[in-house]
Order: structure tokens, then C-alpha cells, then sequence
């Protein structure tokens, strides 16, 4: 078949693969926003934890890193590992890749995605079952012989089951419970009581900003997730070997031999997914939190309860406060309460949450814990169906997080499609 591939997503995985694609001379479309995650759910004055050389986006070609584009530019290289990135600069960055090296990127929304059988025929050649159907949000039906969603954290967001109580039609930042992922700017807390659940970077800097934005904050950190911060650069140890994220053996080996990863048993694998560079604040960040953020550290967060209305006559609720039931380290019971609860609890991979698919071809996928499981070359049990990012963290290991996994997943993804599809 001719048709041109299609890559859902224009954060960095999207941008990366269709950059790959495009250099093999592979017929590409690419829908989405550049950087849509980034610039509309990630809080105004944030700091990448990432350092900069685990900020770039992989390209096929040199010159588009994160310093070329601080060259192009005209601004400061951000080089070191005490070079701090912020978001504003790598959004910046994410667009000034995609118009030098994906400038075709069509800003419209993929609707569906479903099988296409030939008519009085069995599959294709290829075996993908005559390729894919896609209907965009301008009406086109457009046809496809393979598909990769690089959506990111797009309808991702996890809310504890336990917060559910207090915002039973989901998180929202005008109801007493939100997630982290629906706030750009904090600033409207100023003033206010906040409480914020989590314990990773997430939770740590937007208790920063809001505190620095005139809000009394508490962060609630759960069961293991402990409040803690990395060593800055000067204290990593030294006769270990490096990667993005410090020196460890295990970080190393998960950042650049993610290969046998797959192999391992599934419940290993998810393990290491949940804990392998779990939560923890970034070294620069000690200074703005400690001091600043009260922090209570409990065994776990028995329920919640709140009312949006501001009346105080729901469920438990003190003058429409969220409430918060939490059972310390030793035991004992007590409420927390303010004037709203931010839930940084990071994302969940959900298949169902990703209704762009159709529901038979979310059926026919094999799952893993409702996460897609991986082949070779990041394809899906369905041919011609690959997923790239945060999806294939359980396939790939946990770098498949962070931009840095890039340099990783997109040589190998195009490369196999290129082979089975070409």
C-alpha cells in the first residue's frame, strides 16, 4: 500500500518518530498541537527536572538539540547538569523542532481509528488487515497503512480512587478536587489553604510555585512515597556509571540497553515501571520547598469528601472544604481539610481512556495490566499498530517517560515499520 503512515501526537515522541520517518523518505502524517502537554498542563514557572542532555528530542540528523536550539536562538546554552531548563524554553524548543524538521504538522484532531478490510478480501500482504481508517475532526476519512499514537499524557491523568469521594464527576479546578495536570497557573491560590497529594516532582514544585504565589500549602505524601530530594551534580557518586538521571548500574542499564526489558515477567516489569525513578524532588528544589510547604507523611489516604457547591452540607464536608480522612504512620485516624485538594498523582496508562481507538480495535489489543504489550520495534499485537512513550513504559522501562527515551524508541520504531511496511 502507498498511503502514508500517520503519527498521532506532536509532543516529543510524535515529533521524533515523524522526524525519523521523514528521513527515511517514508510518507508521513502527523496530527496535533506541538507540544499541546507542555504548554497547557504544566504550571507557568516550572523547572524541567530533566537535565539538558536528557531534554532532547532525537533527531536523524545532527544540529536540533536542546543547545543548538539555545544557539539559534541567541539565548544561553543550558549544557551542564547545574544548567536548570525551564518549560518555557523547552516548549520553545519542541516548536522550533517541529518547523525545521516536521513542518507538514496538521493541527486537527484524529476522532477514530479503526481497521479498513478490503472488500471480498482477507488481509493485506503485510498482514495489518488492509491497514487502518482514520476520520480527522475536519470530516476527512483518510486511509493508512500504519499508525503510531505518540499521545502522551493526553486523557492520562490518575485520581486515587480514595479522592474519588470528593469529586465524583472526575477532578476539576472549579470543584474541591483537581489534578495537578489542569493548573498553569497558581497564582489563583494566593491567599488560600491548599493541600497537595503526591510526593514526586510534580507534587514537590507545585507546592513550590503555590507557596511562592501567596498559598498556604501542605503536601500529603502516601504509604512509601516519602518526601525526598536527589543530590545535585557535585555529589553523584563518582565510580559509577552516568546517565540522565545520575549514576546508578540500574539507571544506566534502563537508559540505554532498554532492549531485554520486554523480556522480563510482567509483574517485574510493572514493578520496576512504579519504582525505578519513583518520586523524588529535584536537587535545586530543596531550598524553595523545605521551610516553605508543611508536609504531612501518612500511611494512606482513607477517603475524602467535599462539596463543590460551597455549602458545607455535603457529605462531611466543613463549609464546602474538602476533607480529607488519613491514617498516620502509627495507626491513628485524623481529617485534613482546606480550601482545595490538588491531586499530583502522576499518570496511568488506560487504554479505554484512548477512545480515539475503536472499541474492536481496544478489544483485539493484548493488554498487560491495560497497558498495550510490545513487540519488537514498539508494535502492538495488532499489525501495523505501534505505540510510543509513555505507553511502552511497560514494554520498555521506565526511561520510555522521559524525553530522553526518544534517542532510544525512535530509530527502533521506524526502523521495523520501515521493514514491515515499506
Amino acid at each position: 500500500m502507498n498511503h502514508p503512515v500517520a503519527v498521532i501526537g506532536a509532543g516529543p515522541f510524535g515529533l521524533s518518530t515523524a522526524a525519523h520517518l521523514r528521513a527515511r523518505g517514508i510518507p508521513v502524517r502527523v496530527f496535533g498541537e506541538p507540544m499541546v502537554s507542555w504548554r497547557d498542563h504544566m504550571p507557568a514557572g516550572m523547572l524541567l527536572k530533566s537535565t539538558p542532555v536528557a531534554s532532547n528530542i532525537d533527531a536523524p540528523q545532527r544540529g536540533h538539540t536542546l543547545v543548538d536550539y539555545c544557539d539559534a536562538a541567541g539565548i544561553r546554552r543550558l549544557v551542564t547538569d547545574e544548567d536548570i531548563v525551564p518549560v518555557e524554553t523547552f516548549i520553545a524548543y519542541g516548536e522550533w523542532f517541529q518547523q525545521r524538521l516536521v513542518p507538514e504538522l496538521e493541527r486537527v484532531r484524529v476522532v477514530s481509528v479503526d481497521r479498513r478490510q478490503h472488500k471480498g478480501a482477507g488481509s493485506g500482504s503485510d498482514g495489518s488487515g488492509g491497514g487502518f481508517e482514520l476520520k480527522l475532526d475536519s470530516g476527512e476519512l483518510f486511509t493508512t497503512r500504519a499508525v503510531v499514537v505518540a499521545t502522551g499524557l493526553s486523557g492520562l491523568a490518575h485520581l486515587p480512587p480514595e479522592l474519588a469521594g470528593a469529586a465524583p464527576d472526575g477532578p476539576s479546578p472549579a470543584g474541591p478536587v483537581s489534578h495537578s495536570s489542569q493548573h498553569h497557573d497558581l497564582g489563583r491560590f494566593a491567599g488560600r489553604e491548599l493541600i497537595v497529594v503526591g510526593a514526586g516532582q510534580s507534587a514537590l514544585e507545585t507546592a513550590a510555585l503555590a507557596a511562592e504565589a501567596g498559598a498556604r500549602v501542605r503536601v500529603v505524601s502516601r504509604g512509601r512515597g516519602r518526601v525526598a530530594f536527589g543530590a545535585p551534580p557535585w555529589r553523584q557518586p563518582r565510580l559509577r556509571p552516568e546517565s540522565p538521571f545520575g549514576n546508578a548500574w540500574s539507571l544506566w542499564a534502563l537508559t540505554y540497553y532498554p532492549h531485554p526489558y520486554r523480556h522480563l515477567p510482567a509483574q517485574a516489569r510493572h514493578y520496576l515501571v512504579r519504582r525505578v525513578l519513583g518520586p523524588l524532588g529535584a536537587w535545586w528544589l530543596r531550598d524553595r520547598f523545605e521551610g516553605k510547604v508543611q508536609v504531612s507523611e501518612v500511611a494512606r489516604i482513607v477517603g475524602a469528601t467535599g462539596d463543590a457547591r460551597g455549602s458545607g452540607a455535603a457529605g462531611g464536608s466543613a463549609g464546602g472544604r474538602p476533607v480529607l480522612t488519613v491514617e498516620e504512620l502509627g495507626g491513628r485516624t485524623r481529617e485534613l481539610s482546606a480550601d482545595h485538594v490538588i491531586s499530583a498523582t502522576g499518570y496511568r496508562v488506560d487504554l479505554a481512556a484512548m477512545d480515539f481507538l475503536g472499541h474492536e480495535l481496544r478489544t483485539e489489543l493484548a493488554v498487560s495490566r491495560g497497558t498495550p504489550r510490545l513487540g519488537a520495534g514498539y508494535v502492538s499485537s495488532v499489525p501495523g499498530l505501534y505505540f510510543t512513550g509513555l505507553p511502552a513504559a511497560a514494554s520498555y522501562g521506565p526511561v520510555m517517560r522521559f524525553v530522553c527515551g526518544t534517542e532510544f524508541a525512535s530509530p527502533r520504531l521506524v526502523g521495523h515499520l520501515a521493514a514491515a511496511h515499506g
